[in-house]
């Protein structure tokens, strides 16, 4: 039988946990820009037992989520190298053996697939996640998956005619695999899409579009993530979002954004009055727990601007860069937050 999601301020995570040092690599993981080409020495695993390993990990991930509290759990993301490499390097028509290299948020030069061919979808990327996931949990669950702004932005374009036209390429695969990720079992899919914060020109030309065709027919509840980026990677970031306000007329049901870390004004809430608000009131860049009393004062900050049955309460961001400790600790803290002030508005 399904766990019930609570209709007022119910709380999820944004999609990544810390992987086990006995999976991967993570001094590595730590010292390097997050990969979009393959990244296979990350892992400490050999390739012949890797899927058992990512499996047993995996199963760690959602326990941890399921002990704090969690109501909408996802797989950690343990299976990935970066949150959009494991599904554009799955691709048709890319060549991730010779990459090419774009500017990355932080202004360094990175290798990305270079698009050689059309964009297609030859098999499920993630489906088999999604059924373990589903296989093995009560609980809500969502799945993340690149959005094709981001993955458009991420690639060395030598095919086609232009970045609308790579984004919409990207689109139509993106949208076989949300179709098939619902029917594996998913509650929730979400497109991460930092780089239209970091792209924002662009994005204001064509992201809402490329989105719509993403999300076309989809059968659940929808998402699109918006950060700054890693705090582990991007150490200073602005205090708000130079692309925001045009996703209320994008097609997805919920908004993800970043808002403990960079001390965001809520009030940018108000500019979304179309969609439920996945707030971030746990930050990426601070190592310490916040009490739940912080993280209760953060959401009624919030409710200033929108009411507690459009709020979900989730950290800023993912959280694969923490201690699993700390990424525990600091769950469990926002769980408690979110049942003080719901507990607050059931006497009123």
């Amino acid at each position: 039988m399904r766990r019930t999601v609570p209709d007022l301020l119910p709380t999820s995570v944004v999609g990544s946990y810390p992987q086990p040092a006995w999976l991967v690599d993570r001094d590595k993981l730590k010292s390097w820009m997050p990969p979009r080409v393959r990244a296979r020495e990350l892992w400490r695993v050999p390739e012949e037992s890797l899927q058992e390993a990512q499996d047993d990990a995996t199963i760690l991930a959602m326990r941890d989520m399921e002990r704090a509290g969690i109501d909408i759990i996802t797989d950690g993301e343990v299976r990935r190298e970066s949150y959009s490499n494991h599904f554009a390097t799955a691709l048709e028509g890319v060549d991730i053996d010779t990459p090419g290299s774009v500017l990355g948020r932080t202004g360094n030069s990175t290798p990305v697939p270079r698009v050689v061919g059309p964009i297609r979808r030859a098999r499920p990327v993630q489906v088999r996640d999604t059924e373990f996931l589903r296989a093995n949990t009560d609980h809500a669950i969502r799945i993340t998956l690149p959005g094709p702004f981001t993955m458009s932005q991420q690639a060395q374009n030598e095919y086609y005619d232009d970045e609308e036209s790579l984004a919409m390429a990207y689109a139509e695969v993106v949208n076989e695999e949300v179709h098939a990720l619902f029917e594996a079992g998913a509650d929730i899919v979400q497109l991460d899409e930092p780089w239209m914060q970091s792209r924002h020109e662009k994005a204001k030309r064509f992201a809402v579009e490329t989105i719509a065709r993403a999300l076309d027919g989809a059968t659940g509840e929808t998402a699109v993530h918006m950060c700054f980026g890693y705090a582990a990677v991007v150490h200073e970031k602005p205090s708000g979002y130079s692309f925001l306000p045009e996703l209320d007329g994008c097609s997805a049901d919920q908004i993800s954004i970043e808002a403990a870390e960079p001390g965001l004004d809520n009030s940018v809430i108000s500019s979304l009055p179309s969609k439920k608000i996945m707030l971030g009131v746990i930050s990426m860049g601070d190592r310490e727990i916040e009490t739940p009393e912080i993280v209760a004062d953060r959401i009624r900050v919030a409710l200033k601007h929108a009411p507690a049955d459009r709020l979900i309460v989730a950290p800023d961001c993912g959280m694969k860069y923490l201690s699993r400790e700390t990424a525990f600790g600091k769950l469990s803290a926002m769980v408690k937050g979110a049942a003080i002030v719901r507990a607050e508005l059931g006497k009123i």
